[in-house]
């Protein structure tokens, strides 16, 4: 399709770089910062529960014991380690985001940069959880346009 005139019936729009580079910034900048937002989270939230923290005292498995709850103990106890789990996965996920969006930024990558604006709005998976969902729809729907679309290389 490279030798098609330009007002050949399905050809490509001619390419305009800078205005799909303009239109892709304000979302992959929000998707950035939602996937920054989504590391700095999880980081502290793996950390505290690496530190122990989320481990019940004594006083609240008394509690649990008068309660009639003791059988949700080890589900607590274990609730630590999937906790770790969430927050790893968020790390990584959070990533991807941020990488992708860095390479929306620049018109690279399209099935990245749609992979992240996806990963942003599934909610409590994507960075961020509900911040993430208007910024990933803006940048599905930005870079979805065939003038932007066409814009972006490998």
């Amino acid at each position: 399709m490279d030798n098609l005139p330009n007002d050949f019936p399905g050809a490509p729009a001619p390419m305009n770089t800078a205005a799909a580079r303009e239109a892709v910034s304000a979302p992959a900048i929000l998707l950035m910062v939602t996937a920054g937002l989504g590391i700095l989270m999880a980081l502290l939230s793996l950390l505290t529960s690496l530190a122990g923290g989320g481990n019940l005292t004594p006083e609240q498995l008394d509690q649990l014991r008068e309660a009639g709850l003791e059988h949700l103990i080890p589900w607590v106890e274990r609730s630590r380690s999937f906790g770790a789990f969430g927050n790893l996965l968020t790390l990584v996920l959070s990533g991807v985001t941020f990488f992708g969006a860095l390479r929306m930024k620049d018109l690279r990558s399209f099935g990245l940069a749609m992979a992240a604006s996806i990963i942003a709005i599934i909610p409590c998976f994507g960075p961020c959880c509900c911040i993430g969902i208007p910024a990933g729809i803006w940048a599905l729907v930005v870079i979805n346009k065939p003038e932007v679309k066409a814009a972006f290389r490998p």
